[in-house]
């Protein structure tokens, strides 16, 4: 589903990746781990095509993206959507403004195929029945789904979700987190999630990507990650920083 090759990044004199190499298989989950300033977020963004490398390659389906114009990604931007950690809700649409906007953007006009779509899109995401709210009055939960909805209502064959859980109480991000297993499932889609929540990479984590300073110091398993006995990795688990007193 999505290649990465020799993926470097430097803005100005700070070098924040160096030289990352992944691969995705269809209908996998990949959760992408590490401290703050590792580069996870600037990772993601090259994905999609949103920021460009310094050097490297980011392959969609077999489909070099690096270089292309803007025009050129808006084919593959339809088969990978983005979850943004802030939601990036318009505040002066309505929920199924909000949704549907996509669909409009791509030139469908059809009153009836909209309505159906983003009916679809809220039963998916379990917000049937608020099409009518703003996002001013939308709990954190709420607005993290109708992101989701307004992803997945173009059914891409990848999802990137960056920070899905963050700011969410524990309830409320266990419901995320099923969401995001439930659509992998029902849909077949291909995730990749970034995320520092720990509970978040072990229930929907079929492959843990460890990144420190801009590489990748750890891919495998959730349960080999636990397993690994490396001081780095253990801090990052546990939660320690790794200073003394």
């Amino acid at each position: 589903m999505l290649s990465v090759k020799g993926l470097t990044k430097q803005i100005g004199e700070q070098q924040i990746l160096r030289g990352i190499d992944l691969e995705v298989d269809a209908g996998e989950t990949l959760v992408i781990i590490g401290r703050s300033g590792s580069g996870k977020s600037v990772l993601l963004k090259h994905l999609i095509g949103l920021m460009t490398p310094t050097s490297g390659q980011v392959y969609i389906e077999g489909k070099q993206i690096v270089g292309l114009k803007e025009r050129q990604l808006l084919p593959l931007r339809k088969t990978v959507g983005m979850m943004f950690q802030g939601c990036a809700l318009f505040d002066a649409m309505t929920v199924q403004e909000n949704i549907a906007f996509p669909l409009r953007e791509a030139g469908e006009r059809d009153p009836k195929i909209i309505h159906d779509k983003v009916a679809q899109a809220l039963e998916v995401v379990d917000l049937t029945g608020h099409e009518q709210k703003m996002p001013v009055n939308l709990s954190g939960g709420m607005k993290k789904r109708v992101a989701l909805a307004r992803v997945v209502i173009t059914r891409p064959h990848c999802v990137l979700y960056d920070e899905p859980t963050a700011g969410l109480d524990p309830v409320v991000s266990d419901s995320i987190n099923h969401l995001i297993r439930r659509l992998q499932k029902r849909f077949g889609v291909t995730s990749i999630v970034v995320t520092h929540d720990m509970k978040c990479a072990a229930y929907v984590a079929d492959k843990v990507a460890y990144l420190h300073e801009g590489a990748i110091y750890f891919y495998g398993a959730f349960d080999e990650l636990l397993a690994s006995d490396d001081p780095l990795i253990q801090d990052f688990i546990e939660g320690r920083s790794g200073d003394s007193d």
